[in-house]
């Protein structure tokens, strides 16, 4: 369930509650009977890293990193592939 924050627009009194989304917002101060306000917070939801941008997923950006390691991977084949035909040429 979350937590929501509320302020009292008359005795300043500020407090959180845990509220169903289907549960209707508090109007009434539990203190005065005042007006209450809803406060707002940041989000706690941070998204980092690739993938999150249009960008990222588009082909022509493709990481440096991913290139050295596919010419890494040619080279180790190369030298398996030149290995194994001379093992076979004995």
């Amino acid at each position: 369930m979350p937590t929501y924050s509320y302020a009292c627009t008359d005795c300043d009194n500020k407090f959180d509650i845990q509220q169903s989304f289907s549960d209707d917002a508090l109007t009434k101060c539990p203190q005065c009977d005042g007006k209450l306000r809803k406060l707002f917070n940041s989000v706690g939801v941070v998204f980092k890293g690739s993938g999150f941008y249009r960008t990222d997923s588009r082909k022509g950006s493709v990481p440096s990193s991913s290139s050295s390691s596919s010419s890494t991977s040619d080279s180790s084949s190369s030298k398996s592939s030149s290995a194994s035909s001379s093992s076979a040429a004995s």
